[in-house]
């Protein structure tokens, strides 16, 4: 019996160290087991030994064998409550503090219109490309009308790599490298990112998404042009939309026109407005009949086929279809602003 006693004190002892060792369920489980294990468990053990102790000392040693197994539930309980517990820093909980909340993400607003500005296209028939945003001289400038020296590279000049690769002022050398490889007819767009020498301001920064168009077939005349272009701009914005077509130039197309939308932010009522300037119209994009030498250059036979090209920054069409003040706002990485578009 005398025995029996120490080992349960000895027992006792090892279960209080162990006690003061549990950090979390999984080792306050595995004292569980070493203790009250129903095979192996110590005291299940130590309750086995009792048939080898005599009658009349049955009844002490039972009763310390009880005593254990109550004291060993009873810290079992305790540990579990206190795990279970939440821990905070501190002594007090702030109830003032606003809650966690877990954010799911969401496509960039530009990207978002971009594939709207792609699904409007593709439901008219056209394709869309793609190509290197690092581009050689040729494909961004020869091909298209600029030659060396030639003044309306001024306004177009951007990031030079080599003498020879810069990064492209827009993506028309994309249009180049279709027009190479297949023969009209033609119908596609190519978005992309484009870089050019800007002074950030409401509605210009050097890094933009811009996004072209090329037509090229048969009897293709700016009637087409025209109509193409006002189907878009009122599926993109709303049907009584204002649009105008000015004359204008570019080295790659005659004749040219630059496109106009009433202005989306002040319609033409704010003198002092930041888009428009007071003047109630926005320039949106650019376009007109592809200039016959550009046909040549591609081997594309001016006298048999004709097209047309337009492009627009998407960044810039985003801005005014949601009615933003500032292009800047969507890359300045503000997620109170990006969140609206999720």
């Amino acid at each position: 019996m005398v025995d029996l006693i120490k080992k349960i004190k000895v027992l006792r002892s090892n279960f209080d160290e162990g006690v003061a060792q549990v950090e979390d369920k999984e080792s306050l489980q595995e004292l569980r087991n070493t203790y009250l294990s129903r095979k192996k468990g110590r005291i299940t053990l130590l309750l086995k030994e009792m048939k080898n102790v005599s009658p009349e000392e049955k009844p002490e040693v039972g009763k310390k064998i009880n005593e254990f197994k109550i004291h060993v539930q009873q810290k079992l309980d305790e540990l579990d409550r206190e795990i279970e517990k939440p821990k905070y820093k501190g002594s007090q909980i702030d109830l003032t503090l606003p809650g966690k909340q877990r954010y799911r993400g969401a496509p960039h607003p530009i990207l978002k219109y971009k594939k709207r500005i792609e699904q409007i296209f593709l439901s008219m028939g056209f394709s869309i490309e793609d190509g290197p945003e690092i581009e050689t001289d040729y494909y961004n400038f020869g091909a298209l009308n600029f030659p060396p020296h030639h003044p309306a590279r001024d306004d177009w000049d951007t990031l030079y790599l080599t003498d020879d690769l810069l990064l492209r002022t827009h993506t028309s050398p994309v249009q180049i490298r279709v027009m190479e490889k297949k023969k009209p007819p033609i119908r596609m767009i190519n978005p992309g990112k484009v870089y050019r020498r800007e002074t950030p301001d409401p509605t210009h920064i050097p890094m933009f998404y811009q996004v072209e168009g090329l037509v090229v077939d048969f009897g293709i005349t700016f009637a087409h042009l025209k109509g193409t272009l006002e189907h878009f701009l009122k599926a993109l914005y709303h049907e009584k939309i204002k649009i105008r077509f000015r004359p204008s130039y570019f080295p790659f197309t005659e004749p040219s026109a630059e496109v106009d939308i009433e202005c989306t932010v002040c319609r033409g009522e704010e003198s002092k407005c930041r888009v428009c300037g007071g003047g109630g119209w926005i320039e949106i994009l650019g376009a007109g009949m592809v200039d016959p030498q550009v046909l040549k250059n591609v081997n594309i036979d001016p006298e048999k086929y004709s097209g047309f090209a337009f492009g627009m920054g998407i960044d810039r069409t985003a801005m005014f279809s949601f009615r933003i003040p500032d292009l800047r706002n969507f890359y300045e990485n503000d997620l109170r602003f990006i969140r609206q578009f999720s």
